[in-house]
This record gives C-alpha cells, sequence and structure tokens, in this order.
C-alpha cells in the first residue's frame, strides 16, 4: 500500500530518528545481544561433538558446479530484488529509468543484508539516493514499506504452500504434526484471501490523520509473485549448498528457510547471524552439523559479502573516475549519486574487516607458514591484530558519520592490521582484504569532510549491540575451534609456535578490554566542537539568503560572532553559539523556508553528537511546531513590538507625547539625517566618538550575540540614522533592512550628552516616517522581556517566575518602563520564545544564554 498523506515535519523526524538508531535505544540493543546469546547457546548444544575439521571437510566437498548454481542463483534474488522497487515506483505514481531503480536498489539490499534490519538501514541508503533525484521522503518510506511488505507477503505465500500442498514433509522439518500443518495452512490462506480482498480493489482508507490508497489487485498480485521468487531464489542457492537428500524437497526446504529468515529478521541481529544458523541446525536434525554450518559459510559468503564486495568495487569505480579520465566511461552509468553513499559503504567494509581480524584471531594458525617468524613477533602481532579489529569496529561509526579524524586513525589501523596478519602467521589472504578496503579508503577520502574529533563518534545503543555481537561470535568461534583442548590456569601464561589456543584466550581478552576501554571513553568524554566562525565565502552565501529573509534580525550574521550551520544547497542556515553546554541559536533558520525543517534537525543532531543542549533564542509563534517535532519545549521571553508603518504618522491625541518630544528636539536644534553606507565610512570618526562616549556613561562594554557591536565592519554595511545639533552627529542608530521592504528596526542606538532630551524619539520618529515614504510596511521595535506573560494560577511555574521578575526587578532593569516607552507607538505585539529541552535544564539554559549575550558572567552581573 502506498501512503499519499502529506508530508510532515513530524515524518522527516521519526525517519531521521529510525535511521539513526534502527533498533531502538539500550533496552533494544540489550535483547538484541541477549537473543544474540540465546542463538549462540542453541549452537553450542546442537553441535555436540562437533570438531572443526568436520567443517573443513565439508567444505571442501562442496562441488564446483554448486558453487556456480548458488552464484547463479543469488544474481535471479537480486535481480526480482529491484523489481521490488519497480513495483513501489508503480504503486506511489512515480517513474524513474530502471538502470537507476537498479543501482539503487541494488545497493540498498548488498548493505542492508550486511548491516542487519535491512528496511531501515537500506533505507537510510535510499533516502541519500532517491533523495538526490527529486523523491520526497514519505515517497522513500513508502518504497520501503512495500518493498518489505512484498518480501513478507512472498514468505506467507510460500509458507502458506508448503503447508497446503507437502503437509507431511512441512510437518517433518518443522517438528509439528500433519494436522497442525493443514490447520496452520487454511488459516494463513484465509488471512492471505482477506488481504487480497482488502488491498485488490483500488480505494482510499482512512486510518487516524493517515490516508492509504490500497495498491489494486494487479500490484498486489505482483507484490506476492516477485516476493515469492526473490525467496525461492534465495533459498534455492542454500540449497544446492547442501548434500543430496532424499528426504529433504525443495518446496519443504523453502518452508523451513522461510521460518529461519523471519526469525532472523525478528530478532534484529546485524544479518540474523547465529539466529539463522541455529535455527537451520534445529530443523535440520537429518545433516550433519558441519553439513549445514560449512552450507551457512557459503551462503553467506555468496549471498551477503559478494554482493556487498561488488558494490565496494562500483563505488571505487566512482571514486576513480572522478579523479582521472581513462576510467571515467566506466563509472558514468554508475552516477555521481553514488557518492552519496560512499562512506556507509566503506563503513560497513572496515567493520567487516575489523570482524576479520578478531575471527582470524580465534581461529589456529596455518602450521606450515609459522616456521620463519620468531616466537615474540607471533605473540605480538596476534595481540595486535585483535586490537586493532576491536579499533575498526569503533572507528567504522566514525567513517559512516564522515569524520575525518577517524578516517585517518582507520588508515594507521588496517595498516597495523596489515603488518600484524603477515607476521602472526603469513596470513597473506586477509592482509590483501585489509589491502583493498586501505585503498578504497584512501580513493574516497574527500567524502570525510567533516572536521571533528573521535569524540564526535558518540555511543548508541544499536551500534554497542553490533560490536557485542561481533565479539561474542569471534570468541564462540575460538571456542569452538579449540572445544577439545582442557581448560587451566597456567594455560594463559603458556607461549609456543603451536600454542594456538593461549594465544586465543589472550587475543580474546584484548579485543574485549580495548573495545570496552575505547568504549568508555567515549561515552565518558563528552565532543568538543571543532567549530570556526565564518569565512568569507560563509559570510557571502549568508548575505544571499538574508536578502530573502523577511525578519530584519537575519542581519545578526554579519557580526561575525555566530557561526554558521548551512543546508547542503547552501540557501539556508542557522547562526549560533556555544556557551557552556547550550549551543544557542538565534532567531529561527534564516533563508529558504522549504530548508527550515531539514536544517533544524541536523542542528539538533549536531548537539546530540556533542553532548550539547539545542537552545533556539527569540524565535517566533509560525515555527513552534517544528521545534516541537524536534522534541524542545517554549519558554515565552516577551513580546516583540512591531509599528505598521502604512497608518504610522505623528498627528493625532495617540501620538502627543511623541509629538511633544519630536517638536521639542527640533527646537533644540535637533535635524535629522540617514547616512547610506558610503557616508557611515566617511562619519565614522564621528560616530565612534559618540559611541565611546555612551559606553563610557554606561560603565559598561559591548554586548554580543543577540545585537551587534560597534565595529567598522559591522557599522559601515548599514544605512544610519543620525541626529545632528549645530553639524555635529550626537546620536545615531543603525538601521537594519529587508530587501522586499517588509521590515525596517534598528540595531545600534548610541547618544552622548551633547544630545537634546528626547533625542531618541525624535530620532524614532523620524525612521519611521522615512521608512512609510520608502515603502517599508513595519518598523521593528525589538523585544519587551518579560512582557504578556500569563498571571492566571494555572500558568506554568516559568510565567510565575517571569511576572515576579518584571514586577520586582525594577530596581535591576526597567522593564515595565520599556514597554510602556514601546506602546506609546501604537504597535502590534508579537510573542518571542526561547526553545529548549526544558525542564530543570531551563535555568542552566537561561544562564548561557544571558552569559552569552552580556559576554560571560561578569558582564551579566554587570548589566
Amino acid at each position: 500500500m502506498s501512503n499519499v498523506a502529506s508530508e510532515s515535519p513530524r515524518t522527516l523526524g521519526r525517519w531521521r530518528q529510525m535511521l539513526q538508531f534502527p533498533l531502538g535505544g539500550a533496552p533494544a540493543a540489550a535483547l538484541t545481544i541477549l537473543l544474540f546469546s540465546l542463538a549462540l547457546w542453541m549452537l553450542h548444544r546442537e553441535l555436540g561433538d562437533f570438531h572443526p575439521s568436520q567443517f573443513s571437510a565439508q567444505l571442501r566437498a562442496v562441488t564446483p558446479q554448486a558453487i556456480a548454481w548458488a552464484l547463479l542463483l543469488t544474481g535471479a534474488s537480486y535481480f526480482v530484488l529491484t523489481l521490488h522497487d519497480v513495483i513501489a515506483l508503480r504503486a506511489i505514481a512515480r517513474k524513474l529509468p530502471y538502470s537507476l531503480v537498479s543501482r539503487v536498489a541494488y545497493l540498498s539490499y548488498a548493505i542492508g543484508h550486511n548491516v542487519g534490519f535491512a528496511a531501515l538501514s537500506g533505507g537510510a541508503m535510499r533516502l541519500r539516493m532517491y533523495g538526490s533525484v527529486g523523491l520526497t521522503t514519505l515517497e522513500i518510506t513508502s518504497i520501503v514499506a512495500i518493498g518489505s511488505a512484498t518480501f513478507f507477503m512472498g514468505a506467507a505465500l510460500l509458507l502458506d504452500l508448503s503447508l497446503l500442498l507437502d503437509a507431511g514433509d512441512a510437518a517433518r522439518v518443522l517438528h509439528i504434526t500433519n494436522v497442525t500443518a493443514s490447520v496452520g495452512g487454511w488459516g494463513l490462506l484465509a488471512l492471505l484471501l482477506a488481504y487480497v480482498a482488502i488491498a485488490g480493489r483500488k480505494r482510499t482508507l482512512a486510518i487516524g490523520s493517515w490516508s492509504v490508497n490500497t495498491p489494486g489487485a494487479t500490484t498486489t498480485v505482483l507484490q506476492f509473485v516477485l516476493g515469492a521468487l526473490d525467496i525461492v531464489f534465495a533459498a534455492s542457492a542454500f540449497y544446492v549448498l547442501l548434500p543430496a537428500d532424499p528426504n529433504l524437497s525443495l518446496p519443504a526446504f523453502t518452508g523451513l528457510y522461510v521460518v529461519a529468515m523471519v526469525a532472523a529478521l525478528a530478532s534484529g541481529v546485524p544479518g540474523g547471524i547465529g539466529v539463522f544458523e541455529s535455527i537451520l541446525l534445529v530443523l535440520l536434525p537429518q545433516q550433519s552439523p558441519g553439513a549445514v554450518l560449512a552450507a551457512c559459510a557459503l551462503y553467506r559468503a555468496i549471498y551477503y559479502l559478494l554482493p556487498f564486495a561488488a558494490a565496494l568495487a562500483l563505488m571505487v569505480v566512482q571514486e576513480v573516475a572522478l579523479r582521472g579520465k581513462t576510467v571515467r566511461r566506466l563509472a558514468r552509468g554508475a552516477g555521481g549519486w553514488i557518492g552519496l553513499v560512499t562512506p556507509q559503504v566503506l563503513g560497513v567494509a572496515v567493520f567487516i574487516a575489523g570482524t576479520v581480524l578478531l575471527i582470524s584471531g580465534a581461529l589456529p594458525s596455518v602450521g606450515s607458514r609459522m616456521g620463519l617468524i620468531p616466537l615474540p613477533l607471533v605473540e605480538l602481532s596476534h595481540l595486535a591484530g585483535s586490537a586493532t579489529g576491536a579499533g575498526l569496529l569503533i572507528l567504522a561509526r566514525g567513517l559512516l558519520q564522515r569524520i575525518d579524524a577517524a578516517y585517518y586513525l582507520t588508515q594507521v589501523l588496517l595498516a597495523t592490521g596489515i603488518a600484524a596478519s603477515l607476521l602472526k602467521g603469513g596470513d597473506y589472504e586477509e592482509a590483501s582484504l585489509l589491502l583493498a578496503v586501505m585503498s578504497a579508503l584512501r580513493l574516497a577520502r574527500p567524502r570525510f569532510d567533516r572536521h571533528a574529533t573521535l569524540r564526535a563518534i558518540g555511543v548508541s545503543g544499536p551500534w554497542l549491540a553490533a560490536i557485542a555481537i561481533t565479539l561474542l561470535a569471534s570468541i564462540w568461534i575460538g571456542l569452538l575451534a579449540f572445544r577439545h583442548v582442557q581448560y587451566h590456569d597456567a594455560l594463559w601464561l603458556h607461549f609456543a609456535l603451536n600454542a594456538d589456543a593461549p594465544r586465543m584466550l589472550r587475543a580474546a581478552l584484548t579485543a574485549v578490554a580495548v573495545a570496552a576501554g575505547l568504549l568508555l571513553w567515549l561515552w565518558l568524554s563528552p565532543a568538543r566542537p571543532r567549530l570556526s566562525l565564518p569565512d568569507a565565502r560563509d559570510l557571502e552565501d549568508a548575505a544571499a539568503c538574508v536578502r530573502r529573509s523577511t525578519q530584519t534580525s537575519a542581519n545578526l550574521v554579519f557580526t561575525g560572532d555566530k557561526r554558521l550551520l548551512f543546508c547542503d544547497e547552501r540557501d539556508a542556515f542557522i547562526m549560533f553559539q556555544v556557551s557552556g553546554r547550550s549551543w544557542i541559536a538565534m532567531g529561527d533558520p534564516v533563508g529558504n523556508p522549504q530548508r527550515f525543517d531539514l536544517l533544524a534537525w541536523r542542528f539538533r543532531e549536531l548537539c546530540d553528537r556533542h553532548a550539547a543542549w539545542p537552545v533556539f533564542y527569540q524565535v517566533g509563534a509560525k515555527l513552534l511546531p517544528m521545534y516541537l517535532d524536534l522534541g524542545l519545549s517554549p519558554a515565552k521571553l516577551g513580546e516583540e513590538a512591531r509599528v505598521a508603518l502604512a497608518d504610522f504618522s505623528l498627528e493625532g491625541p495617540r501620538r502627543a507625547d511623541i509629538r511633544h518630544s519630536h517638536r521639542r528636539a527640533q527646537r533644540d536644534g535637533a535635524q535629522f539625517e540617514l547616512l547610506q553606507p558610503t557616508q557611515v565610512q566617511e562619519q565614522l570618526n564621528a560616530l565612534r566618538l559618540v559611541s565611546n562616549r555612551w559606553l563610557s556613561n554606561k560603565s559598561g562594554a559591548e554586548k554580543g550575540f543577540s545585537i551587534g557591536a560597534f565595529t567598522q565592519d559591522y557599522v559601515t554595511r548599514f544605512p544610519c540614522g543620525v541626529v545632528r545639533v549645530n553639524g555635529e552627529i550626537v546620536a545615531f542608530a543603525t538601521l537594519w533592512c529587508t530587501e522586499e521592504r517588509q521590515e525596517l528596526s534598528v540595531d545600534l542606538m548610541r547618544y552622548d550628552q551633547r544630545a537634546p532630551k528626547g533625542a531618541m524619539e525624535f530620532l524614532f520618529a523620524e525612521l519611521m516616517l522615512w521608512g512609510k515614504t520608502e515603502g517599508y510596511a513595519w518598523f521593528n521595535l525589538g523585544v519587551a522581556p518579560l512582557a504578556g506573560l500569563e498571571a492566571h494560577p494555572l500558568a506554568s511555574p516559568w510565567h510565575k517566575l517571569g511576572i515576579f521578575i518584571y514586577r520586582q526587578g525594577e530596581t535591576f532593569y526597567n522593564f515595565d518602563g520599556l514597554r510602556r516607552y514601546k506602546a506609546k507607538y501604537d504597535p502590534q505585539w508579537q510573542p518571542r520564545y526561547l526553545v529548549s529541552p526544558g525542564g530543570l535544564r531551563l535555568p542552566r539554559v537561561l544562564l548561557d544564554t544571558a552569559s552569552l549575550i552580556g559576554g560571560g558572567v561578569r558582564g551579566v552581573i554587570r548589566r
């Protein structure tokens, strides 16, 4: 079914949360580890007296013809998988060329099968690649949902056919009675027919606030057929690798395969490793354990690792093509969008490389290669190889996040792993694998462009589960390989060229210690941002965004004291600064409104990666739903006064006070003049004299962040209204304007002792009259702090505290006087909010914000 509901910020947010944490948090990760541990226990129990030599013998017994058939059937399965995306695009009425769809689907499945939870890990690939050709997030979500439904529909159909058409074999294989098999088959058939009745006729179903279009008869039939074909080809690829058994037909094995695959998917274990194998061992008692394990190993190599290696090769060709013209023709078909998933492909490749090192450290060395290597070097390289493997598991996440520090350290560890592989026993095969990954990583260097320390890698539940599962698997493989060794305390200190079991124990302990130490360091060490202030190019791009903004506060970007976070298109940005643990954004995002949601989520993710609190200061009510979707809470700061210039004049009783101040200033010799930026440069010394006298009279220093400061580059960028007395400038106000003449406001407002009484009211009135003449719609008088808070007994504690400060804090700040002054201009009041994680963190956030504006805690107190 395809969802046609309109795309919302909440949809985008949930997608990003799912892609970042595909299995949830710590509880889900613990459950995944528990399920994997149970699978290992089942494997250990089912293997009984199994000896590793049986596994080797069964591997050698698999014929080349069987491997060729497995390769052919794997290719057929992946071809059918690409058609899943084709029918999904057909269901949502989007047309894309098959050449593009096939590559996106292939890469998504090749990576998803190895990472685990393919719907979401493969969904992350589709989000990048389909998104780059114009599909919306909701459309991509529908493609993933339809593809997942196709698999389960095919699995249900095949299981039902197995139960109905071959009930005897199915009952024997599944260890159930014939009656249970028949009843289950007919019950499942009833469910499938009910689904066909609902989905086979095109209509729109309402589910809460969502509207869902049923796919229709043609798409429903195609889903059943393609889902079943994919599973039949995949099951057949496994079936041909098993020893021939007249009591095990392909239909019966297909039903068994479906049970094992669905259980593996439901476990959440990456690739279903361990779970899939243990269920097959239980359901295939007539096959020897060695034969089943050999078939599983070959199947994973052919169906999982080989397609992933092909995806890696495709990425390498694309990266090479970017460096020279000789192979550009080969890569043209791959499309430049492959670069979007290069970090993900290489991250998985490095994780696999680390896994290979850990498993190699758990297996016996090849005796014929050990003669020429000194024992101390063998022992040290064995420990170094396992420690390197553990390190690569951790750095793989940094590569997924495109962190440059992770890239450089991964190169070092891969080189170390190559040396360790060769020195611990001449393992040239694994050294070649590491060299291939290292070369691919080197080609993709420009993709790792996030300048951050290793602390930015962070810790997440699913990632911890993947590392724990890999370590447990390598330890279990070692224990299985040496299950006939008598373990005792002295074994840990036994050193000899043929002492593989003691080396396995020491290597396992080293790997666990290294992984635990690095993870503990990452957990206890919040990321320290390596963020720089904007350069000339950043300010140039920001200026283009400001020109399309409807709010004059966007001009605060030109103070140069804030960091900038741009969207990929660089037509929207968030300006922010760090204070304590708070990352405080000044106002709403600026620029193209279509980018705001994704940009806000990117800022949220950036804060999360650095263990910081995301804060948005002085935002309006319009985007509050977006901030709520980010999981943040608003607290009202006050109200902003905006004067409608079309109705403004100095006439009438409501303007009597302003008119009186204006005329008095005129009688005292005040004259208004508007300086353009070039004229501001000429009068800079006179303006600086007024500014310095004003600061000296206030016994203060320049503030920052939410207001400008008197610097040459900043002041000369804007027009400036000045008041002259006897030809000399005695007061001024820098002027912010919007490109479309929607708003006008002042930033720096300063005067000295020569200014006549009422000079600033005179200046404001003249600026408003000038703005009205020039066609501006609004004059922004700024925010009245703590104005407009609710005094109701049931109001929030923040409102009650704000009202208390508003009424009792006049000694420190003239809250009421400021609001009454702005009210003289008869403005329209609009609420302004501080949006933050809220709760008990709000007081700390407020202190961080005040400290940032005041130039530190001392500045806050002095203010």
